[in-house]
């Protein structure tokens, strides 16, 4: 495990809890580090301090019945909480680092959007507790439209961009961070049903419309993250067949509406595909136990994948 991934999975865990988690606690639910304790100590010190440099304010606690008192740790919850765009305590772990890591720097004049960049974790606003001067910020592009699309979904404004050859009104519902980008989910206007974009691919500018301009609702999008879902390709429905054996492994990906339940056990799940790659990657996993069924062309797509890698 390399160190940006212990650091996203630490935070995670300290997002993730409403009581403080001991050294050892974390140790065990992180991995990561060394088995000599002496190691892991200095590494989980250092860990410790490279959150609270990025802005993180770890508060210690003692862990509830410890007899001698323990140490414990976790995140202000509040500090974190602002208008929740429906991120989970990994997505939010992530887009902090992916924040913090772009460039860091000393506090000196005020940055537009710093902010908007607070309430999605990306740095803190106010000095440390001695006097030394927090940390600031300055986001890549990619960032800065996340931070417009959080506060977008939060106030309900319609937000207007290019994506490919067509311009785009959409409702944002939802904010999704995997494999190093971040996407944002939701009702298409245009399209008149959801959709994902890919937020490096927004072209030109992006607009925000009035806000409470759609009703609320619950976030749509998915809330876990479903590779063949962002892509570029206009969704289409895919059917699958998955063996009996594998049932409780896909279920855990998909939703009670996209299963048929067949008499042998085995499921038919249909799917919005709007990457064919990351389905063909996906069904892969499944080995032997998963055929596609429908649409003749996704089937085709798999068939040219094992005539390529069969050939000489």
């Amino acid at each position: 495990m390399n160190k940006l991934e212990r650091l996203m999975k630490l935070l995670t865990a300290l997002l993730d809890t409403t009581q403080p988690l001991s050294a050892e606690m974390l140790r065990s639910r992180i991995g990561g580090y060394s088995d000599k304790d002496d190691s892991f100590r200095r590494a989980f010190e250092r860990d410790k301090d490279d959150l609270r440099r990025m802005g993180v304010e770890i508060l210690v606690r003692t862990v509830p019945e410890t007899e001698p008192p323990i140490d414990g740790y976790l995140v202000d919850q509040d500090e974190y909480a602002g208008q929740d765009p429906g991120l989970t305590s990994e997505e939010l772990a992530a887009l902090h680092l992916a924040a913090a890591l772009v460039r860091l720097d000393t506090l000196g004049n005020d940055t537009v959007g710093s902010d908007t960049l607070w309430k999605l974790g990306g740095a803190s606003r106010a000095a440390s507790a001695d006097g030394a001067p927090g940390v600031q910020v300055k986001t890549g592009e990619e960032t800065e439209l996340a931070a417009i699309f959080h506060d977008a979904i939060a106030a309900r404004q319609v937000v207007r961009f290019g994506y490919g050859d067509l311009d785009r009104a959409v409702e944002p519902a939802r904010l999704t961070f995997t494999s190093g980008h971040w996407y944002v989910s939701g009702f298409d206007q245009a399209r008149d049903d959801d959709r994902v974009f890919r937020i490096d691919r927004v072209v030109g500018p992006v607009q925000v419309g009035a806000s409470n301009a759609f009703p609320a609702r619950s976030a749509r999008g998915p809330q876990v993250t479903r590779t063949w879902e962002l892509g570029d390709e206009e969704p289409r429905a895919v059917s699958v067949q998955i063996e009996q054996a594998m049932v409780s492994t896909a279920r855990l990906q998909l939703h009670d509406d996209e299963i048929e339940e067949q008499a042998d056990g085995s499921i038919i799940a249909t799917l919005d595909v709007a990457n064919s790659d990351r389905f063909r990657d996906w069904v892969l996993t499944f080995y032997d136990n998963a055929v596609v069924l429908s649409p003749p062309e996704m089937r085709q797509v798999m068939v040219d994948w094992f005539n390529e890698m069969a050939a000489p």
